[in-house]
């Protein structure tokens, strides 16, 4: 259960509230061991006045109205007792998981992008949602029982080694063979769940992935083909879930038959006893009471047994997220203040995951408040600057300057509130589209969400829907074309009003006509901020302070607008190409 360790700071946190509810029990199955010691004393007193009809009827009625409300009185106490005690135990549980989720989550949002492109959604949310369900289990009910089982067990054995020490022998006498078997099949069970866990996994990964990409499995026809690698998934799923079924399947089968050899000694040996004087009827049907008393407790820890097994599997899936280092990390938790200087100094930068190169020695500066553009054919390591700016990524050599000073020494969540940036691939929550904008600014007023959408021509698009800025989007931001997608973007990257904005090729799916319109407003709200432009088009560029033109990581050229078309090379050959197909 070494796994598990990790939750004992939260039983620490929650001591309190467990102690209280581990005294419940232990009071609670006091009360409920009391009730065969009455109901022994009961058969005795009908056995005597059975056996001496002569004796005082006005006592054997008084004797036996007494243990009867006796028996009534402690179940009732009994009852409470479990209801207080599943109240604070199974709440616990249940703030234990809330806790765990948040954990998980929050170790989410600091790992890097990396740690993202090697993991699958799926994966990742069947581990905040399964496996944390899984683990709760353990920390609640399988808590619970096992107090239940431990007290009750060893009050009963208690009291009826008090009552009769021979026959309390002979009754557990299965006991120990059970306890071999639960540890054999303990440990299989928690080789299986692994397996299971692993399989919920992939295929909460397979679905995830359909569902957002159903509209290319449509366009392709690939419905039954998709349904037959689900189904092939599923098929597997289902077969290591009955592999571990038919492992769990042997436990209650066993905990009934060895309570029934039990219960079968009991009458044997008990009936003897009974017979030779040694013991009375009562205390026969009083043994008889407790062996069956102990069948759930004894039956729970089969159960038990496979909640913790799976529980530890469960938590070893989570530890494994949970101990990763975060590749990039706050190193100055004092504020700083951005003002919008960038420098590469001699910067190289390979991705990890597929081993390019993206980046190989590259140099360049642009001044606070000026505006940078960045052309090149696609894989030139035009978006991974971007990247490096924003510090989704440390560089593996050279120098990123933000105003003289290295971006891994700056505040993180200075530098990230300092920037602007709209990816080429613009995503959209599922939500309001007005929520969206004012994802760039929590506090925005309406009338600065509608001047971000103006300045970002989309204002046009979102009046002409039915419930205008209040429209919902699908997931992703399905609901909106490709164009409304980027421009959404852009305002929600102008209302935060940043020192630094970056676009990524965010005019690639608008017409020349509102590219120009976005372009000449952008000149505007960008006065003062430092901009960066990534674009295919000579449109987007041709009005920056500098242009670069990348070649496979490294700046093939350098200049204005007018400087590199007067020269040969590529930026003018792709402005001509594009002044061209303008003219036709």
């Amino acid at each position: 259960m070494k796994e598990l360790q990790h939750l004992n700071k939260y039983f620490l946190k929650y001591k309190y509230q467990l102690v209280i509810g581990v005294i419940i029990t232990v009071v609670s199955k006091l009360f409920i061991v009391f009730v065969p010691q009455l109901i022994g004393s009961t058969i005795d007193i009908v056995n005597q006045q059975t056996q001496n009809p002569q004796a005082d009827i006005a006592v054997f009625k008084k004797d036996l109205l007494t243990n009867i409300l006796l028996i009534v009185g402690t179940a009732v106490i009994a009852g409470i007792l479990t209801f207080l005690m599943r109240q604070t135990i199974i709440n616990v549980s249940r703030y234990i998981e809330y806790d765990l989720k948040n954990e998980v989550y929050q170790q989410y949002q600091k790992l890097s992008l990396n740690f993202y492109k090697k993991n699958k959604t799926g994966d990742l949310m069947n581990r905040i949602s399964e496996d944390v369900g899984r683990v709760r289990m353990y920390a609640g009910p399988a808590i619970m029982y096992s107090i239940n089982t431990i007290t009750l067990f060893f009050v009963a054995i208690f009291f009826m080694y008090k009552q009769a020490p021979s026959l309390t022998f002979y009754t557990i006498i299965p006991l120990p063979i059970l306890s071999v078997l639960i540890y054999l099949i303990s440990k299989e069970i928690n080789k299986r769940s692994t397996i299971v866990q692993q399989y919920l996994s992939k295929l909460s990964a397979f679905t995830q992935e359909s569902f957002s990409g159903i509209a290319v499995i449509k366009a392709y026809g690939l419905e039954s083909e998709t349904f037959k690698n689900f189904d092939e998934l599923s098929q597997a799923s289902k077969e290591k879930q009955l592999h571990l079924v038919r492992i769990q399947a042997f436990f209650f089968p066993m905990m009934v038959l060895l309570i029934g050899i039990s219960n079968l000694i009991v009458i044997y040996i008990g009936g003897k006893q009974y017979i030779d004087g040694i013991i009375s009827l009562g205390t026969v049907s009083e043994f008889i009471i407790y062996v069956n008393m102990l069948t759930w407790p004894v039956a729970t820890i089969g159960w038990v047994t496979s909640i913790v097994q799976e529980a530890e599997a469960s938590q070893k899936r989570i530890n494994e997220f949970l101990k990763i280092e975060p590749e990039i990390r706050n190193t100055n938790t004092t504020p700083s203040d951005i003002k919008g200087a960038i420098e590469f100094k001699d910067v190289h930068f390979t991705y990890d995951d597929t081993n390019i190169k993206a980046l190989q020695g590259l140099s360049f500066k642009v001044g606070s408040g000026e505006t940078l553009a960045i052309i090149g054919k696609t894989g030139s390591g035009k978006s991974t600057i971007l990247d490096l700016i924003s510090r989704l990524y440390d560089v593996d050599s050279g120098d990123i300057l933000i105003d003289a000073k290295e971006v891994s020494t700056l505040n993180l969540n200075s530098l990230r509130n300092a920037i602007g940036y709209v990816p080429q691939e613009a995503f959209l929550f599922s939500d309001t589209i007005k929520n969206n904008i004012k994802f760039g600014k929590e506090d925005a007023t309406d009338e600065e969400v509608i001047s971000a959408a103006k300045n970002a021509q989309v204002h046009k698009n979102i009046s002409q829907f039915t419930h205008g800025y209040d429209t919902v989007l699908g997931e992703r931001g399905v609901t909106l074309s490709g164009g409304q997608k980027q421009r959404v973007s852009i305002a929600r990257a102008i209302i935060k009003d940043p020192k630094i904005l970056l676009f990524d090729d965010c005019l690639s799916a608008v017409d020349t006509e509102t590219e120009e319109k976005i372009l000449n407003n952008l000149n505007k709200v960008s006065h003062g901020k430092t901009t960066i432009i990534v674009s295919h088009r000579i449109s987007s560029a041709k009005n920056a302070d500098h242009i670069i033109v990348l070649e496979d990581g490294k700046v093939a050229q350098k200049g204005t607008h007018n400087e590199l078309i007067a020269i040969d090379g590529y930026y003018k050959s792709l402005y001509l190409k594009q002044l061209n197909q303008k003219e036709m």
